[in-house]
């Protein structure tokens, strides 16, 4: 579980449920969003595939997702099951959606800061660092609980504990 997941109770529970489903079918659960919708809420699944060609430069270059249809369709299966079991702590009027990350793949795990160095990414603190909030540079990687960056040639050290949210920055 991650730090972003136990801020809010049902998306902790959800978490808890969705990450044996992912496992199961060999993915990984990259995050889960409770967000609001037309007439009930939005329960976001992220999974991913890690490549397992064992080519990290190749996995760092795709992001490492090879989610399929296929994928989606087994985790929604399995998860609608276990959230009719826990029925009492959903809202009455949801809707469930399993996703693949995309391009801008969120970045949650202290793992993903470690996995993705060398990418591009954009971060938003809970609190200013240096009179500022956003980040956007070159994920040099994790030291010690940091997640350090490069940014327009001058380093960050960002506590994990101070990002509220990270993701990739796709460069076309």
């Amino acid at each position: 579980m991650t730090k972003l997941s136990q801020k809010d109770p049902l998306v902790s529970h959800v978490w808890h449920l969705a990450e044996p489903i992912c496992q199961a079918h060999g993915l990984e659960l990259v995050e889960v969003r409770l967000l609001s919708d037309r007439g009930g809420a939005c329960v976001r699944v992220m999974i991913d595939r890690v490549r397992r060609d064992g080519d990290v430069e190749v996995e760092r270059e795709s992001a490492g997702s090879g989610v399929s249809l296929d994928d989606c369709t087994a985790v929604s299966r399995d998860m609608s099951t276990a959230l009719d079991l826990h029925e009492d702590m959903m809202p009455k009027k949801y809707r469930l959606e399993i996703s693949s990350p995309g391009l801008d793949r969120p970045l949650v795990k202290l793992s993903d800061f470690e996995r993705f160095s060398g990418q591009q990414v954009s971060v938003r603190t809970e609190r200013p660092l240096d009179s500022r909030r956003r980040f956007r540079g070159r994920l040099e990687g994790v030291r010690e609980g940091l997640v350090e960056l490069t940014v327009d040639g001058s380093a960050y050290a960002i506590p994990y504990e101070m990002i509220e949210r990270a993701n990739l920055v796709h460069e076309f």
